[in-house]
């Protein structure tokens, strides 16, 4: 093509702290409107903030799991703009000396390659309130318990080609936060939000183009179809011989499109300055390596190690690490069934979430313990039920139809095995069907599965498979 997209994206990862950035105000989410904003937050006369320490030790964390720099020194400083859920004025960040410089982070694209993606920096904020309108005719309202709310800004290089490469980025940088359980990464609450830079150039041009911001978008699917309009808007202005302006826009998911916001307002615009309520924030080596004790396997160690210890394919480690408790429900279920890992990864990553999917679950909140679905992948191996049997089983347990044995024992469902039982209704089906017997001898060799399938039929799916593979192959040889 002859056109080339740059991205980068700013993430706002909201951080799992009990109280507030600089105050002890409550973080829970969906309390009545103003209930948890204190003096501090709204910028009282005479209030002075002061640093919560778990937020420093979350950041340092973070950097950690990107193999950033962690700055020695960091300052807060204050960005002035009026906002009407912006109590104070201004919003107390990091500028000129952010807590984590340059780092990185490998992410898995669609083909199975992996690229890395270059972070500038993550900086400590605050969040700003929230205003809403949907409540209200013809009028805005203000809610306040927001503000305050401690924020990780993640900033990337302009690294991504593609919305695909960006939707990648965004996904690992959501899975990292939550293994660090440092961001509950709830997108439907604003817990995890991003910004996208977004230009277009031409190929053969190595200046970049006139970004603009897309704001605010909480989806990876909206991030993903936001993107690719904003790259098709703007090379149609291009080449209808117009001009970019650089500007925050709006993406409208009704509609499928971007519209303007504001101009683009650039750094000194804000005013930065100093905070002079804040001291310096000062990260000693100790510090370091005490959030360094505490640092948890991260995705992408756990996925080379699944694919290592469990013969599992990068396809299935790399579904499997998704989250922290996906991947310890699989570990567990493979500790206590003894079964292959393929077969688990299969049934997790298969029947189980699809349930889950439906039913609008997390893994956290599935009805199937792993002590249930290891039980029942035991029956599978030790041959008690076929696979196709042990659907029906799950279906019940999902249903809280009781124990493994207990639904296989009431509904009848264990296998059969006895080699006279399976010999007598194969030869059965052989003499019932002549033609497809006279066909298949004659060399049509998939009508093999018409008889697999006429024997499983007659016997309610219960027959042994691989006996009986064996014998209809030894009986249908003449």
């Amino acid at each position: 093509m002859e056109w080339e997209t740059v991205i980068g994206l700013e993430i706002h990862a909201q951080l799992r702290t009990k109280s507030k950035i600089f105050s002890g105000a409550a973080t829970e989410y969906g309390a009545e409107p103003n209930t948890q904003a204190c003096a501090v937050d709204l910028a009282f006369p005479g209030v002075l903030p002061v640093l919560n320490e778990e937020v420093v030790r979350m950041a340092i964390k973070f950097g950690l799991g990107v193999s950033a720099e962690i700055s020695p020194k960091s300052v807060f400083a204050r960005k002035n703009y009026f906002y009407p859920d912006l109590p104070k004025g201004y919003q107390i960040s990091q500028f000129e000396l952010p807590i984590v410089g340059k780092g990185h982070i490998e992410v898995q694209l669609e083909d199975g390659t992996f690229k890395r993606i270059n972070i500038t920096r993550a900086h400590l904020e605050e969040d700003a309130g929230k205003s809403l309108h949907e409540d209200f005719h013809g009028l805005s309202g203000i809610d306040l318990n927001r503000a305050g709310t401690p924020l990780l800004e993640i900033v990337s290089e302009p690294d991504m080609r593609s919305a695909k490469e960006a939707v990648a980025y965004l996904k690992a940088i959501h899975s990292l936060v939550r293994y660090l359980e440092i961001c509950d990464g709830n997108m439907q609450e604003g817990s995890f939000r991003c910004d996208a830079n977004v230009s277009v150039r031409r190929k053969s041009d190595s200046k970049l183009g006139t970004r603009c911001e897309l704001k605010n978008i909480n989806s990876f699917r909206y991030v993903e179809r936001a993107i690719n309009y904003e790259v098709e808007r703007q090379i149609s202005v291009i080449e209808a011989g117009g001009t970019i302006s650089q500007e925050t826009r709006l993406y409208d998911p009704d509609k499928n499109e971007t519209r303007t916001m504001r101009s683009k307002e650039e750094a000194n615009d804000y005013r930065y300055f100093p905070d002079p309520d804040l001291l310096p924030l000062v990260v000693t080596n100790s510090m370091i390596l005490a959030v360094q004790d505490d640092m948890p396997e991260l995705p992408g160690q756990k996925r080379e190690r699944f694919m290592t210890q469990y013969a599992l394919t990068a396809y299935d480690a790399d579904l499997l690490v998704t989250s922290r408790a996906l991947a310890m429900y699989f570990e567990t279920v493979v500790k206590e069934s003894k079964a292959q890992p393929k077969l688990t990864a299969n049934w997790i990553m298969g029947d189980l979430s699809g349930a889950l999917n439906k039913a609008n679950l997390d893994i956290t909140e599935s009805p199937v313990a792993t002590t249930q679905l290891a039980k029942l992948l035991q029956r599978i191996e030790d041959n008690t039920i076929s696979g196709k049997i042990a659907k029906t089983v799950f279906e019940a347990m999902w249903n809280n139809e009781g124990d493994v044995d207990e639904i296989i024992d009431k509904q009848g469902l264990k296998q059969v095995t006895d080699s006279g039982a399976i010999e007598s209704l194969v030869a059965k089906i052989i003499a019932d069907n002549p033609e497809q017997v006279a066909d298949y001898r004659s060399g049509k060799d998939k009508l093999f599965g018409f008889f697999v399938g006429q024997a499983m039929k007659a016997s309610g799916g219960k027959l042994n498979p691989q006996q009986l593979n064996q014998l209809l192959k030894e009986k249908l040889a003449g």
